[in-house]
């Protein structure tokens, strides 16, 4: 009000006259055009002062994109990456077996749209959102060495060569490839040197490059998109061909030429890395590109795991620094063992062709053994039959992995379903008396890494180091049979008898004490393994030495509780026999051993099915661990003169009909 009455004091000086604008609702009527007009301008200024973030969709048409044109494999060539234990494009027979089963194969498949297919069908917009998420990308990505296979199971080498052979294609989609077979000279690998001859002129068919260069169908390769290198290699490494070729020709005869080598030396590693430095100016980047000439695939054909492994390291450098994949059809590793035993046959018709063993270092599959090797078993030794480790050597698988190629574990007698015995085994094959899948071993896979690492994580974990202190321990000194049988000619002599069956038993107890108090160091560790491998070894260890244990202190107990005396059921039993048990009645602390022991193994068996570990821990549930005697009678009267012209005797043998079928000689099998 008193801003009302000052305005039409103001206005009446002004103008001297009584009636002034600011009369009545003149007042009002301002106040609210000048409030609306700064609401207005307010209104109009906030989108200016405050902003939101908002999400702009924009819906975009899809663009019709060409189909890339799809390159066909050669019709010939079939393969698969699952691999076949006994028929398929991994057996022995090759890619022949792998057709169809249908009864009528037709010209043209017909294909069925799948209800996803359906679905699917019509054209769906593209959602574009401009909050995108970045992800860091780099320009050399596609350089990174990517990790090979560490074992693919193999009935047979053209199984692998199959592979091989789907490998070198896909190289040749990227750049011209030099391909380096390198060959073992040893007696062992001569029937597989011969069978891979006679595939490679069908291997080199399935890659277009044949003799017949001008045929219509192979026009579309160069000439020298592939080339061939050949070598050699026992106690020297010698290079069959000059240079690189493509004539078939030349790459059969340099293989023909290959001499049997049988100084049972096998520098493998040497010669990978000779040839790795042989052709390493062809993985030189180009000036102009920046690429290198051509891709370089070694592929080596061996049986053994090499006398100068000391090369590894070196070879894993030179063939990553130049970025050549190594492929290596080799032999299953024994588990947790080294050696193994090779069945060989004399090549020579003329001589004795009688089976031998000889025996070959092929293991084992990782660094170190991880497994305890234990002769003392009680009713049989568990250990004597080797048995597939599911990979190869670890060396050779190693440089596989390191290098991005693949190790083709080759067997013959490769079977998962049933154990396979030494009769079955074929010549020039390692007896592996048990084959697991490749599948569920993929997870127990060992660690490929350089010795210190593979220290690092051993020292990680007590378990770990315990286990490898105990398979050490046990591979140094083996375990002997116990008797088992005593016949009583006399107190003294039955007696006499358990008191040195009893120093046998007495020298084995601590060795077996010293064993489990070695791996119980490592049993606050064993919760936080999570390996799966490492897992089963040590549970399979530690429940094998406990059953060891208590089976050698009950077998001493039982003989120390005989010369006391032992009640007899039969008064002509002369003779006692200690018969393995599953009572143990000599001692409350051994069947408590004897109960954590079955623990552990049925842990094992559980735990990891299908398996090595699981096979072996089951053949131990199954070799009682206690002791019970049985009584038996022994005759001690000598045998009778026999004969006498009762008219019962065999007839006399034709003697000059026997010299006259004069066997053939027999000779030492050569150092395999």
């Amino acid at each position: 009000m008193k801003v009302a009455e000052g305005l039409r004091t103001w206005w009446q000086a002004q103008t001297g006259e009584e009636d002034t604008p600011f009369d009545g609702d003149s007042t009002s009527f301002v106040a609210s055009v000048v409030f609306h007009v700064f609401l207005l301008l307010a209104l109009g200024l906030t989108p200016l002062v405050y902003h939101t973030n908002q999400v702009v969709l924009t819906i975009e048409t899809p663009l019709v994109e060409e189909e890339p044109e799809i390159l066909e494999l050669p019709k010939e060539f079939v393969y698969s990456e699952l691999p076949a234990e006994e028929i398929g494009a991994h057996s022995v027979n090759g890619s022949e077996v792998a057709m169809s089963q249908a009864p009528i194969v037709a010209d043209i498949s017909t294909e069925v749209p799948s209800p996803a297919e359906e679905i699917f069908d019509t054209e769906v917009p593209v959602i574009e959102i401009n909050n995108f998420v970045e992800q860091a990308v780099g320009r050399e990505f596609n350089t990174l060495p990517v990790k090979g296979a560490a074992g693919v199971g193999e009935t047979g080498a053209s199984g692998a060569v199959d592979r091989i052979t789907h490998e070198i294609l896909l190289s040749l989609q990227e750049r011209k490839t030099l391909v380096v077979w390198l060959f073992d000279q040893s007696g062992s690998l001569t029937r597989q040197r011969s069978e891979i001859l006679d595939r490679f002129e069908r291997i080199y068919k399935e890659l277009g490059v044949i003799e017949a260069a001008g045929a219509e169908e192979f026009k579309k390769h160069e000439s020298d998109a592939l080339l061939t290198s050949v070598i050699a290699f026992g106690d020297k490494v010698n290079l069959l061909t000059k240079k690189p070729t493509n004539n078939l020709t030349e790459i059969k005869e340099a293989v023909g030429s290959i001499k049997r080598d049988d100084s049972g030396v096998e520098r493998v590693f040497s010669a990978i890395y000779m040839a790795a430095d042989q052709y390493r100016m062809l993985r030189a980047p180009d000036a102009d590109t920046g690429q290198p000439a051509r891709n370089v695939m070694l592929i080596a054909f061996t049986d053994e795991v090499g006398d100068d492994q000391d090369g590894l390291e070196s070879t894993i450098r030179k063939c990553r620094q130049y970025e050549m994949p190594v492929y290596v059809v080799g032999v299953p590793a024994p588990f947790g063992r080294a050696e193994t035993l090779v069945k060989w046959v004399d090549p020579d018709p003329s001589f004795d062709q009688t089976p031998q063993w000889g025996q070959v270092n092929q293991g084992p599959e990782s660094f170190m053994p991880e497994r305890i090797k234990l002769n003392f078993s009680g009713a049989r030794n568990k250990d004597a039959d080797p048995i597939d480790s599911g990979f190869g050597p670890f060396s050779l698988t190693r440089l596989c992995v390191e290098t991005g190629g693949i190790y083709f574990a080759v067997h013959p007698n490769r079977n998962v379903n049933r154990e396979v015995s030494r009769n079955e085994t074929a010549e020039f094959s390692a007896h592996l008396k048990h084959f697991f899948d490749p599948n569920i071993m993929r997870k127990y896979r060992p660690d490929y890494v350089s010795q210190d690492e593979y220290v690092r994580r051993v020292s990680s974990n007590k378990a770990r180091t315990s286990l490898l202190q105990a398979a050490k321990m046990s591979w140094i000194s083996p375990m002997e049979e116990p008797q088992t049988r005593f016949v009583k000619r006399s107190e003294a002599e039955f007696a006499n008898e358990l008191s040195e069956a009893q120093k046998a038993a007495a020298k084995l107890e601590p060795r077996m004490q010293a064993l489990y108090d070695v791996l119980k160091l490592g049993e606050a560790d064993r919760e936080k393994e999570v390996s799966p491998r490492w897992q089963a070894g040590y549970d399979l260890a530690l429940g094998r030495v406990l059953a060891v244990k208590v089976r050698t202190e009950a077998y001493n107990a039982m003989l120390a509780a005989a010369k006391r005396g032992l009640k007899q059921d039969d008064p002509k039993s002369n003779t006692w026999i200690l018969e393995p048990a599953n009572e143990i009645s000599v001692g409350s602390r051994m069947e408590k051993d004897a109960e954590n022991a079955r623990a552990l193994l049925e842990r094992v068996v559980n735990d990891h099915p299908s398996t090595p570990w699981a096979l072996l821990a089951k053949q131990e549930l199954e070799n009682p661990v206690g002791w019970k005697w049985k009584e038996d009678f022994t005759d001690f009267s000598p045998p009778g003169n026999g004969g006498g012209g009762n008219g019962n005797a065999p007839a006399p043998a034709n003697d000059a009909k026997r010299m006259m079928a004069k066997p053939a000689p027999k000779r030492a099998p050569p150092k395999l």
